[in-house]
C-alpha cells in the first residue's frame, strides 16, 4: 500500500540553496513527488502546523523562523513513504545524524536542520490538509518506472 506524508523544505534550506538536492534525495529512492508548493507561510497556518507544541517555550521561534522566509512543501508518496522519508532526513540534531542522511551531509544544527517530515500516518494526514487543503493541488499519476522501482506483485497490492 502507497502511503502519503508531507515534507517541508524549511527556509534555511532554501536560503543555503539546498532543494534541489534535497528533493533529489528523494527521488532518487524512489519516492514520487505528487503536490509541491513554494511560498512564505503566514504565521497561522504555521500555528496551525505546530499547534501541537503550543505550550512548548520553543513554540513562538519556531513559527517565527519558519515564517521567516521562502519554504517548500511537498507531498510525497511510495511505500512506507513515512518511515522512508524520516530515515532519509537523519536525526533531528543534525550533528548526531549519521553520514548518507540529509541532515547528516547537509546540515549542523538543532534547529535549522533544513527539512520537516511527518511523523505518523495521522500526522501526515492532518499536515497534508493543511499545506495542500484542495485536494486538487495533489496529483495522482503513475511513474513510468514503477515496475523497476518496487516489485509491484509483491509490494503493491
Amino acid at each position: 500500500m502507497l502511503e502519503r506524508t508531507l515534507v517541508l523544505l524549511k527556509p534555511d534550506c532554501i536560503q543555503r540553496f539546498q532543494a534541489g538536492e534535497v528533493l533529489a534525495r528523494f527521488e532518487r529512492k524512489g519516492l514520487q513527488i505528487v503536490g509541491l508548493k513554494m511560498r512564505q507561510f503566514e504565521k497561522s497556518l504555521l500555528e496551525k502546523h505546530y499547534e501541537a507544541h503550543k505550550e512548548r517555550p520553543f513554540f513562538a521561534g519556531l513559527v517565527k523562523f519558519m515564517g521567516s522566509g521562502p519554504a517548500v512543501a511537498v507531498a510525497i508518496e511510495g511505500k512506507d513513504a513515512i518511515e522512508v522519508v524520516r530515515k532519509l532526513m537523519g536525526k533531528t540534531n543534525s550533528r548526531q545524524a549519521e553520514p548518507g542522511t540529509i541532515r547528516g551531509d547537509l546540515a549542523m544544527s538543532f534547529s535549522t536542520n533544513l527539512v520537516h517530515g511527518s511523523d505518523s500516518p495521522e500526522a501526515a494526514a492532518r499536515e497534508l490538509k493543511i499545506f495542500f487543503p484542495d485536494a486538487n493541488e495533489l496529483v495522482a499519476w503513475k511513474p513510468s518506472n514503477l515496475n523497476w522501482t518496487y516489485a509491484v506483485e509483491e509490494e503493491l497490492k
